[in-house]
């Protein structure tokens, strides 16, 4: 039997989708994987053409659906718009693309059909059968969800330092903390806020917070050791928040450091900002306004 042209599509991208991953340390934002792939690879015309309804692009889509075979197979693993390369995923690169694709599907049709046994589960979207159909609402979803972290993301990359700064202070005040201090423009001394848990400060701790607004990188360990410098009281606490991330050596410097140092980068950032977003003013609000949308889950 002849190989359907979307299985085609979908074995191209998908061990395009490793071997990314794997060349860049094994995590990558879902949308950075879509732009190197659509660097990388050539598509003809069907391949890129862009259906009316959703505004998706036929091989993006194709990928996306796809995709779940490999989270549900243990290759592939998604978190807030990462894309992580499993061990086992690693692995299956080498049944090269073909054999990589069948051995997903086939170990996702199998935890589907155990799941439809045990849940008693029935789909009815038209022309998919029932396991397709359930497949291409997930895979929708994901892209949705993708398409809406990116969209926060770019957000507040297109914020100044300052700017950025200024989101801090006010996730800590709908957080129920109370800002004494902000750093102005200039030499802040590793210090760009200081908050406390009462209006006055008379109640411990002393929370010195450090922002860095660094999208594309990680802070180093050097950074979270000076943060530890500027807590001079035995009580004081250190918050370090950047709009990147952190490196394992300032991980493990956090960890180990005798003071509290907790570590805030971006995907706890919104997570943070989501959680806390109903206690927010209007004002508060509308410094990262937010629009939630709920779909039927499974």
């Amino acid at each position: 039997m002849s190989k359907s042209r979307s299985k085609k599509i979908a074995e191209k991208t998908i061990f395009a989708t490793f071997k990314i991953l794997k060349e860049n340390g094994g995590e990558m934002r879902g949308k950075d994987v879509v732009d190197r792939i659509r660097e990388t690879t050539s598509f003809d015309d069907y391949e890129k053409h862009r259906f009316e309804k959703t505004g998706y692009i036929r091989w993006e889509s194709i990928l996306h659906f796809y995709t779940i075979d490999c989270m549900k197979a243990g290759y592939l693993r998604k978190q807030k718009g990462i894309w992580y390369l499993t061990e086992e995923g690693e692995k299956a690169i080498d049944l090269g693309a073909e054999k990589l694709l069948n051995s997903a599907t086939k170990l996702y049709r199998e935890w589907n059909t155990k799941r439809k046994a045990e849940d008693g589960i029935k789909t009815d979207l038209g022309d998919f059968t029932e396991e397709e159909a359930a497949q291409v609402q997930k895979s929708l979803i994901n892209q949705y969800e993708e398409d809406a972290y990116n969209g926060i993301r770019n957000y507040i990359i297109s914020k100044n330092p300052y700017e950025f700064q200024d989101l801090v202070g006010q996730l800590l005040t709908a957080m129920g903390y109370y800002i004494s201090d902000i750093a102005q423009r200039g030499a802040d001394g590793g210090i760009d806020l200081v908050a406390y848990t009462d209006p006055l400060g008379t109640k411990h701790p002393r929370i010195i917070v450090q922002v860095k607004h660094r999208p594309n990188d990680s802070v180093s360990s050097d950074e979270i050791q000076k943060l530890g410098g500027t807590l001079k009281r035995n009580s004081d606490v250190g918050i370090f928040v950047t709009s990147g991330t952190f490196s394992k050596p300032a991980k493990k410097e956090a960890r180990e450091s005798r003071e509290h140092i907790e570590l805030i980068d971006f995907e706890r950032f919104v997570s943070l900002w989501q959680e806390y977003y109903t206690k927010m003013t209007d004002e508060q609000k509308s410094f990262l306004p937010l629009h939630p949308i709920y779909f039927l889950g499974e």
